[in-house]
């Protein structure tokens, strides 16, 4: 069965159990998300070193990492190496976004090593295997089918773009920038066909349920820019992605629904309250959003930004941005540099929605400031070795570089540190 029958029956699994001590939840709790579809847990049962993850507004906001190769760029054992670093920093899923060659042998390889859900999208091995211009039943089954036996946790599958989607995006500035919405909008226009995967859906979900792979309902239209956020082809979309959910939950197979893309800040609240109300309170994956344009090079911060205020509003889970957004594949470092950058923005609203123990790692952080204690400051930072890097930094270029310890950081020196004032006031006044 899967994780929504058992807890549509009750019965509490040892992944529910996983994610409620993650979470300091009760079982019970996590299970009666499940059951209504407002929790998903993804964990092929043929993925055997998976340390379960629970998705969904309620919980701590979780972010996502993406690798994978690409035609030019990219080799086995460097995405590897991009996701020990991602699971390192603290990703809480991954997903294999290869493009050119090795897909398969990569991915097996990713799952050995990978201990977090992973996730892939199945068009883009269609489109490498077979060539863009095959999209037969026969074919989207038979690869679906082969990662949901490898131990895929989840897949990205663009269901809800439908041939009558096609003109309303054609008119935008940047037009269709999913890569897998752009194959399939081509392949419906030059076949004057419907969208394959949504004609395949029922027997999508039927694979879907065999292995407990949890769908994530793709946004083929998400918008590309500011001037194209919000607009009717990405809402006709998403109205389909509503339908879709509940085609899932029928089928017994748990879903969660990808969002927006490029959003001026005015427009995410607006964006997650529609989603949560057309598709049923179902977790809210999202990419950014990115709030401007103009800032390639700094896309992480521009898209950590949009993520921190998308989370606020009920979001579930980020799709993290790297530097290279827009830019090339993303390397090692930027993997990095992404995924603290969306740790710190889905921690950020965490605490303002006072999520339970989202606090407690800032509470203390604090107290190791009041103290001085420099290892704990840098045990409990998001980015312990960048930390430990520009004290050391500090140090280095100070007049005094063997203070590390002391009661003061080169910032105001002994005479003018206010913690030191502080913490001696208080130890007069006690």
């Amino acid at each position: 069965m899967t994780q929504v029958e058992y807890a549509e029956k009750g019965i509490i699994t040892p992944q529910m159990e996983v994610v409620a001590a993650k979470e300091q939840l009760s079982p019970e709790f996590i299970s009666s998300g499940v059951a209504a579809g407002r929790i998903v847990i993804p964990a092929n049962i043929n993925h055997k070193n998976l340390i379960p993850c629970g998705i969904g507004r309620e919980l701590k906001t979780k972010i996502n990492a993406n690798i994978g190769n690409s035609s030019l760029s990219g080799c086995p054992g460097a995405e590897k190496s991009k996701l020990a670093i991602a699971l390192h920093y603290g990703a809480d899923t991954v997903m294999d976004l290869s493009t050119g060659e090795d897909i398969t042998s990569i991915r097996q390889s990713l799952l050995e090593q990978c201990s977090a859900p992973l996730g892939t999208v199945p068009v883009y091995e269609i489109v490498a295997r077979y060539g863009s211009g095959d999209f037969s039943k026969e074919k989207i089954l038979s690869v679906i089918r082969e990662q949901a036996e490898q131990g895929v946790d989840y897949m990205t599958i663009h269901a809800g773009l439908l041939h009558k989607h096609v003109p309303l995006a054609l008119k935008r500035k940047l037009g269709i920038v999913s890569r897998g919405g752009a194959l399939l909008a081509a392949w419906m226009q030059e076949n004057n066909r419907e969208n394959p995967f949504y004609e395949a859906f029922d027997e999508i979900l039927e694979i879907c349920q065999k292995f407990d792979v949890t769908l994530s309902l793709g946004d083929g239209l998400r918008p590309g820019c500011l001037a194209d956020a919000s607009d009717e082809a990405q809402f006709a979309e998403l109205d389909t992605l509503g339908e879709l959910v509940s085609r899932c939950r029928k089928a017994k197979v748990q879903a969660m629904v990808e969002g927006p893309g490029h959003v001026p800040l005015d427009q995410i609240k607006e964006n997650m309250e529609r989603e949560r109300r057309i598709c049923q309170d179902a977790p809210f994956y999202i990419l950014g959003p990115v709030v401007i344009d103009c800032a390639p090079g700094y896309d992480h911060f521009v898209a950590g930004m949009g993520g921190m205020m998308g989370a606020y509003y009920g979001a579930a889970m980020l799709c993290y941005v790297t530097p290279k957004e827009h830019l090339g594949l993303p390397n090692a470092d930027d993997v990095r540099r992404g995924v603290v950058a969306f740790k710190i923005a889905a921690h950020a609203a965490d605490v303002a929605l006072h999520k339970v123990g989202s606090r407690e790692r800032d509470d203390a952080i604090s107290d190791a400031r009041a103290a001085f204690d420099w290892e704990k400051q840098f045990e409990l930072a998001l980015d312990p070795e960048w930390a430990k890097e520009l004290r050391q930094q500090a140090l280095n270029e100070s007049s005094a570089p063997n203070q590390h310890g002391s009661e003061y950081c080169t910032m105001c020196g002994p005479d003018f540190c206010s913690v030191r004032l502080s913490k001696k006031l208080k130890s007069r006044c006690s």
